[in-house]
């Protein structure tokens, strides 16, 4: 008997397991702040239905820095049983190499096929410590991208820096936040097998025009299907489609890059009828001001029928 041919996806040749929409999932936590795994899975699962390519388990939206080792692992697997390895790109930033190494070997362990990595992020590493941090997680045997943050961790990952660590095969894409849209073209002028990926929700069209190859995302975990949209008109150059799209979502693609992202995420995921849920400490209730905003602005989108 033959064998179903499987639908397209992350590990099919022609699209990389870092191509695509990939969602930095927010972790539903219980009221007493433990993590639900169920609606988690749950959540991956209905990701991948509305469209989505694959998520990002314990990125900074996923509130990684707060999880104990146990919880991190269990994140991926439940991930990876949810949906396959293949769609599964874990977040492995850690304080120490070895420390990122070992979570890359986990995710790897896990069947996961990619991994996303911040450069050192304990203090204002030089780009002798960035080489060799992305060199120590490469050892690790998966394809690594790196995570371009130089506003959380005061480390720039500047195109000729990229450049260099993607020349040496220590990494295959990038993540870009920096916001600077223009590094889009020095990027790939310095390395142009270097997959560029839409880091800032808020810059969606503009590296998507620029040849992005991927976006690791925030708001479609409340607004899947119209940002898969988006996503998918502006890569193809629909800016017919596109830009009236973008025009309507930006109020809310903006807050992903605010310091409190993830509780406005979150919120947004409660008023479209998903779990958002609380965040654990540090992390703090919006104030009442950003509460509404947040709020006003989600229901708009979901007027327009983009929820």
């Amino acid at each position: 008997m033959t064998a179903p041919t499987p639908p397209p996806g992350p590990s099919t040749p022609q699209l990389r397991p870092w191509h695509g929409v990939l969602v930095a999932t927010a972790l539903p936590l219980n009221r007493d702040l433990s993590v639900d795994y169920d609606r988690y899975a749950e959540h991956c699962s209905w990701l991948v239905a509305n469209g989505c390519d694959g998520v990002v388990p314990n990125g900074s939206l996923g509130e990684y820095q707060v999880l104990t080792p146990e919880e991190r692992t269990r994140v991926v697997e439940t991930a990876v049983a949810a949906i396959g390895g293949a769609r599964v790109m874990p977040g492995v930033a850690a304080y120490g190499s070895a420390e990122a190494r070992r979570w890359a070997e986990q995710a790897a362990e896990a069947g996961c096929e990619a991994v996303m990595l911040l450069p050192p992020n304990a203090y204002r590493a030089d780009e002798r410590a960035v080489v060799a941090h992305y060199a120590e997680v490469a050892r690790a045997g998966l394809p690594v991208v790196a995570y371009n943050n130089p506003i959380d961790t005061k480390v720039d990952l500047v195109p000729e820096l990229l450049a260099r660590l993607h020349g040496e095969g220590l990494i295959h894409g990038v993540k870009e936040f920096s916001g600077d849209v223009r590094r889009a073209y020095r990027i790939a002028e310095l390395a142009p097998e270097l997959d560029l990926l839409i880091g800032a929700d808020d810059v969606l069209l503009e590296l998507a025009v620029a040849g992005a190859k991927g976006w690791v995302a925030g708001y479609p975990n409340a607004l899947p299907k119209a940002s898969v949209e988006l996503y998918r008109a502006a890569v193809a150059g629909d800016l017919t489609t596109a830009l009236p799209l973008y025009r309507q979502l930006h109020p809310l693609l903006r807050w992903d890059s605010r310091v409190e992202f993830v509780q406005a995420i979150k919120l947004s995921m409660d008023v479209v009828g998903r779990y958002g849920g609380g965040c654990r400490p540090p992390r703090v209730p919006l104030l009442p001001d950003q509460e509404a905003t947040v709020r006003a602005a989600t229901e708009k989108a979901v007027a327009a029928g983009l929820a």
